[in-house]
Protein backbone atom coordinates (compact mmCIF):
# COMPACT_ATOMS: atom_id res chain seq x y z
CA UNK A 1 0.00 0.00 0.00
CA UNK A 2 1.31 3.67 -0.78
CA UNK A 3 1.92 5.91 2.09
CA UNK A 4 -0.51 8.43 1.73
CA UNK A 5 -0.62 12.18 1.02
CA UNK A 6 -0.84 13.57 4.25
CA UNK A 7 -0.99 12.20 7.81
CA UNK A 8 -4.10 12.68 9.91
CA UNK A 9 -6.01 11.12 12.86
CA UNK A 10 -8.06 8.22 12.25
CA UNK A 11 -11.79 9.29 10.71
CA UNK A 12 -12.96 8.12 14.08
CA UNK A 13 -11.14 10.64 15.88
CA UNK A 14 -11.84 13.18 13.69
CA UNK A 15 -15.50 12.80 14.14
CA UNK A 16 -15.03 12.52 18.01
CA UNK A 17 -12.82 15.81 17.44
CA UNK A 18 -15.59 17.59 15.54
CA UNK A 19 -18.39 16.66 18.36
CA UNK A 20 -16.17 17.84 20.87
CA UNK A 21 -15.97 20.98 19.03
CA UNK A 22 -19.96 21.21 19.19
CA UNK A 23 -19.83 21.07 22.88
CA UNK A 24 -17.94 24.00 23.80
CA UNK A 25 -18.88 25.83 21.17
CA UNK A 26 -20.34 28.16 23.44
CA UNK A 27 -17.41 28.32 25.11
CA UNK A 28 -15.12 29.53 21.85
CA UNK A 29 -12.88 27.05 22.15
CA UNK A 30 -12.94 24.56 19.08
CA UNK A 31 -10.72 20.98 19.32
CA UNK A 32 -8.49 20.04 16.09
CA UNK A 33 -5.49 18.71 15.64
CA UNK A 34 -1.96 18.92 13.91
CA UNK A 35 -1.73 17.97 10.58
CA UNK A 36 0.64 17.86 7.53
CA UNK A 37 1.03 17.52 3.94
CA UNK A 38 4.36 14.95 3.44
CA UNK A 39 6.74 15.10 0.35
CA UNK A 40 7.57 11.57 -0.51
CA UNK A 41 10.92 10.58 -2.27
CA UNK A 42 10.78 8.30 -4.22
CA UNK A 43 13.81 6.77 -7.11
CA UNK A 44 12.25 6.89 -11.00
CA UNK A 45 13.92 3.10 -11.05
CA UNK A 46 13.70 -0.17 -9.52
CA UNK A 47 17.27 -0.62 -7.24
CA UNK A 48 18.40 -1.76 -3.87
CA UNK A 49 19.29 1.03 -1.43
CA UNK A 50 23.33 1.60 -1.06
CA UNK A 51 23.47 4.33 1.20
CA UNK A 52 21.26 6.48 3.05
CA UNK A 53 22.44 10.01 4.17
CA UNK A 54 19.95 11.05 6.95
CA UNK A 55 17.62 10.07 9.85
CA UNK A 56 14.47 10.41 10.64
CA UNK A 57 14.31 14.16 12.70
CA UNK A 58 16.87 15.56 10.46
CA UNK A 59 16.81 18.51 9.27
CA UNK A 60 17.75 19.14 5.38
CA UNK A 61 18.24 21.61 3.01
CA UNK A 62 17.12 21.81 -0.37
CA UNK A 63 19.69 20.01 -2.87
CA UNK A 64 21.36 18.34 0.44
CA UNK A 65 21.82 14.25 -0.65
CA UNK A 66 19.09 11.50 1.00
CA UNK A 67 20.21 8.53 -0.61
CA UNK A 68 21.83 5.94 -3.25
CA UNK A 69 20.56 3.66 -5.19
CA UNK A 70 23.20 0.58 -6.61
CA UNK A 71 24.35 1.86 -10.27
CA UNK A 72 25.36 -1.50 -11.87
CA UNK A 73 22.63 -1.20 -14.52
CA UNK A 74 23.01 2.37 -15.46
CA UNK A 75 26.48 2.28 -15.80
CA UNK A 76 26.53 -0.33 -18.30
CA UNK A 77 23.88 1.15 -20.24
CA UNK A 78 26.02 4.70 -20.63
CA UNK A 79 29.25 2.26 -21.27
CA UNK A 80 27.25 0.44 -23.83
CA UNK A 81 25.93 3.66 -25.63
CA UNK A 82 29.46 5.13 -25.47
CA UNK A 83 30.25 2.72 -27.70
CA UNK A 84 27.19 3.26 -29.99
CA UNK A 85 27.77 6.91 -30.00
CA UNK A 86 31.90 6.25 -31.25
CA UNK A 87 30.66 4.08 -34.03
CA UNK A 88 27.87 6.05 -35.18
CA UNK A 89 30.46 9.37 -35.33
CA UNK A 90 32.67 7.18 -37.20
CA UNK A 91 30.10 6.48 -39.97
CA UNK A 92 28.79 10.14 -39.91
CA UNK A 93 32.49 11.36 -40.49
CA UNK A 94 32.84 8.64 -43.58
CA UNK A 95 29.28 9.54 -45.12
CA UNK A 96 30.78 13.35 -44.74
CA UNK A 97 34.03 12.66 -46.82
CA UNK A 98 32.57 10.44 -49.58
CA UNK A 99 29.76 12.90 -50.16
CA UNK A 100 32.24 15.78 -50.26
CA UNK A 101 34.36 13.61 -52.77
CA UNK A 102 31.79 12.73 -54.76
CA UNK A 103 31.53 8.88 -54.04
CA UNK A 104 28.64 9.07 -51.36
CA UNK A 105 24.70 9.79 -51.70
CA UNK A 106 22.71 12.27 -50.47
CA UNK A 107 20.61 9.65 -48.83
CA UNK A 108 23.58 7.70 -46.84
CA UNK A 109 24.90 10.72 -45.46
CA UNK A 110 21.09 11.33 -44.42
CA UNK A 111 21.09 8.35 -42.70
CA UNK A 112 24.59 8.73 -41.02
CA UNK A 113 23.43 11.97 -39.36
CA UNK A 114 20.32 10.54 -38.12
CA UNK A 115 22.26 7.93 -36.52
CA UNK A 116 24.32 9.86 -34.88
CA UNK A 117 21.53 12.14 -33.28
CA UNK A 118 20.02 9.12 -31.91
CA UNK A 119 23.07 7.70 -30.21
CA UNK A 120 23.57 11.02 -29.02
CA UNK A 121 20.21 10.98 -27.75
CA UNK A 122 20.34 7.64 -26.15
CA UNK A 123 23.63 8.44 -24.39
CA UNK A 124 22.44 11.97 -22.56
CA UNK A 125 19.05 9.45 -21.68
CA UNK A 126 21.25 7.02 -20.28
CA UNK A 127 23.91 9.63 -18.54
CA UNK A 128 20.84 11.10 -17.05
CA UNK A 129 19.24 7.70 -15.79
CA UNK A 130 23.04 6.79 -13.75
CA UNK A 131 22.90 10.52 -11.94
CA UNK A 132 19.53 10.28 -10.99
CA UNK A 133 20.59 7.44 -8.85
CA UNK A 134 21.62 9.97 -6.24
CA UNK A 135 19.02 11.26 -4.65
CA UNK A 136 18.64 14.81 -3.51
CA UNK A 137 16.38 16.86 -1.37
CA UNK A 138 13.90 18.60 -3.06
CA UNK A 139 12.78 20.87 -0.64
CA UNK A 140 13.81 22.32 2.68
CA UNK A 141 12.48 20.56 5.76
CA UNK A 142 12.64 17.34 8.34
CA UNK A 143 13.17 14.06 7.60
CA UNK A 144 9.62 12.81 9.03
CA UNK A 145 10.01 8.33 8.13
CA UNK A 146 12.28 6.91 6.42
CA UNK A 147 10.60 3.82 5.20
CA UNK A 148 14.25 1.38 3.19
CA UNK A 149 17.18 0.43 4.91
CA UNK A 150 20.34 0.28 3.10
CA UNK A 151 20.28 -2.86 1.39
CA UNK A 152 17.11 -3.59 0.84
CA UNK A 153 15.06 -3.35 -2.58
CA UNK A 154 12.82 -1.01 -3.70
CA UNK A 155 10.10 -0.46 -6.26
CA UNK A 156 10.17 2.73 -8.94
CA UNK A 157 8.15 5.52 -7.61
CA UNK A 158 7.81 3.43 -4.44
CA UNK A 159 9.13 6.59 -1.76
CA UNK A 160 12.24 5.55 0.27
CA UNK A 161 11.55 8.38 2.71
CA UNK A 162 9.14 11.58 3.80
CA UNK A 163 9.78 14.93 4.20
CA UNK A 164 8.19 18.24 6.17
CA UNK A 165 8.48 21.47 4.61
CA UNK A 166 7.90 23.52 7.71
CA UNK A 167 4.63 25.56 5.33
CA UNK A 168 2.97 22.38 4.70
CA UNK A 169 1.92 21.57 8.29
CA UNK A 170 -1.65 22.83 9.41
CA UNK A 171 -3.75 22.87 12.10
CA UNK A 172 -7.70 21.51 10.80
CA UNK A 173 -10.44 21.85 13.44
CA UNK A 174 -14.79 21.90 13.48
CA UNK A 175 -16.86 25.23 14.10
CA UNK A 176 -20.40 24.80 14.26
CA UNK A 177 -22.74 26.21 12.07
CA UNK A 178 -24.16 28.73 13.97
CA UNK A 179 -19.92 29.90 14.71
CA UNK A 180 -18.96 29.67 11.12
CA UNK A 181 -19.60 33.45 10.60
CA UNK A 182 -17.10 34.47 13.42
CA UNK A 183 -14.08 32.96 10.84
CA UNK A 184 -12.73 34.76 7.70
CA UNK A 185 -9.66 33.83 5.51
CA UNK A 186 -6.11 35.08 7.32
CA UNK A 187 -8.40 35.40 10.46
CA UNK A 188 -5.96 34.75 13.89
CA UNK A 189 -6.40 31.97 16.08
CA UNK A 190 -4.56 30.78 19.26
CA UNK A 191 -3.65 27.21 19.19
CA UNK A 192 -3.39 26.06 22.61
CA UNK A 193 -2.20 22.30 23.84
CA UNK A 194 -0.59 19.89 26.48
CA UNK A 195 3.17 20.92 27.12
CA UNK A 196 2.77 23.91 23.97
CA UNK A 197 4.10 27.45 24.56
CA UNK A 198 1.41 29.74 25.42
CA UNK A 199 2.20 32.17 22.52
CA UNK A 200 0.88 30.18 19.45
CA UNK A 201 -0.75 31.50 16.95
CA UNK A 202 -2.42 31.04 13.36
CA UNK A 203 -4.18 32.29 10.37
CA UNK A 204 -7.22 30.62 8.61
CA UNK A 205 -5.82 29.42 5.16
CA UNK A 206 -9.09 27.51 4.44
CA UNK A 207 -12.86 27.71 4.80
CA UNK A 208 -15.19 24.58 4.18
CA UNK A 209 -18.29 25.60 1.48
CA UNK A 210 -19.67 22.68 2.45
CA UNK A 211 -20.70 20.88 6.03
CA UNK A 212 -19.24 17.79 7.34
CA UNK A 213 -22.63 16.32 8.80
CA UNK A 214 -25.73 16.55 7.08
CA UNK A 215 -28.81 15.57 9.23
CA UNK A 216 -31.26 13.46 7.20
CA UNK A 217 -34.93 15.02 6.51
CA UNK A 218 -35.47 18.15 8.36
CA UNK A 219 -33.26 20.95 9.68
CA UNK A 220 -34.61 21.09 13.25
CA UNK A 221 -33.25 23.76 15.71
CA UNK A 222 -31.62 20.70 17.50
CA UNK A 223 -30.27 19.48 14.23
CA UNK A 224 -28.80 22.46 13.06
CA UNK A 225 -26.41 22.47 16.08
CA UNK A 226 -24.39 18.81 14.99
CA UNK A 227 -24.07 20.76 11.41
CA UNK A 228 -20.08 21.47 11.86
CA UNK A 229 -17.41 23.01 8.87
CA UNK A 230 -13.94 22.21 8.49
CA UNK A 231 -11.37 25.23 9.06
CA UNK A 232 -7.66 25.14 8.14
CA UNK A 233 -4.80 27.47 9.64
CA UNK A 234 -1.21 27.58 9.13
CA UNK A 235 1.36 29.22 11.75
CA UNK A 236 4.46 30.74 11.55
CA UNK A 237 5.80 28.61 13.94
CA UNK A 238 4.96 25.05 13.14
CA UNK A 239 7.99 23.77 15.02
CA UNK A 240 6.51 24.34 18.30
CA UNK A 241 4.00 21.81 16.78
CA UNK A 242 3.86 17.84 15.97
CA UNK A 243 2.06 16.08 13.42
CA UNK A 244 -1.22 14.45 15.19
CA UNK A 245 -1.31 16.65 18.04
CA UNK A 246 -4.53 17.49 19.18
CA UNK A 247 -4.96 21.03 19.71
CA UNK A 248 -7.48 23.32 21.09
CA UNK A 249 -8.36 26.09 19.05
CA UNK A 250 -9.90 29.95 20.18
CA UNK A 251 -10.27 33.19 18.49
CA UNK A 252 -8.14 35.95 18.86
CA UNK A 253 -10.21 39.67 19.34
CA UNK A 254 -9.40 41.20 16.12
CA UNK A 255 -7.86 44.62 18.11
CA UNK A 256 -4.97 41.81 19.27
CA UNK A 257 -4.78 39.95 16.24
CA UNK A 258 -3.61 42.66 14.31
Amino acid sequence: MKPARRIACLGILAAALGLAGCNHASEGVYQGWVEADLIFVAPDETGRVQTLSVREGDSVNQGAPLFVLDDDLQLADVQQNQATLANARQAFERAQQLLKSGSGTQKAFDEAQAALREAEARLNSSQTRLARRKVFSPVTGTVQQVYYRPGEMVAASRPVLSLLPPGNMKIRFFVPEAELPKFFYGETVRISCDGCADDIKARVSFLAKSVEFTPPVIYSLEERAKLVFLIEARTDTPEKLRVGQPVSVSAVPQEASR
